[in-house]
């Protein structure tokens, strides 16, 4: 782990079920985006940051380990932090916990940040380093460390 921990509480509501009463699968996106953007924007670095700098995150590929059942008006913990950022490609890990603190999903995310002008990944700002929780040493190489 190389970024600090950020931790997000959240209610699971009837919203976010399907027909077989748990969360449905694409519902879990949502609920690990917007814990996502509870971090950014905490550090300095939410939607109105995006559109002024016209710079953004943007996710590559994602891996989701679904373990538990998330069931209604359960309460949840997210936990966010950064793995690693090597050049101009990190990775990004979230995990759901129940109360109890039993793992219920773990998703990898491959992120970068977006220049929205240009249409291109870019290399990580000061900005968007400390946005994900991480300091610029965190950035050097391993025997730069």
């Amino acid at each position: 782990m190389l970024g600090a921990v950020h931790e997000y509480p959240f209610l699971i509501r009837e919203q976010h079920l399907d027909t077989f009463g748990h969360v449905n699968n694409a519902r879990y996106l949502e609920i690990l985006e917007e814990a996502r953007w509870d971090l950014i924007t905490r550090n300095g670095y939410g939607l109105d940051e995006v559109m002024r700098r016209r710079i953004g995150p943007t996710i590559l590929e994602i891996n989701m380990k679904f373990q538990r059942e998330l069931r209604n008006r359960q309460r949840i913990t997210i936990r966010s932090w950064t793995e690693s950022y090597v050049g101009k490609i990190g990775k990004f890990v979230q995990q759901i916990l129940d109360a109890d603190g039993n793992l219920c999903c773990e998703t990898l995310f491959t992120i970068a940040l977006f220049d929205l002008n240009a249409r291109k990944l870019i290399v990580p700002t000061p900005e968007w380093t400390k946005a994900i929780g991480l300091s610029e040493a965190d950035l050097a190489p391993p025997a730069a460390r």
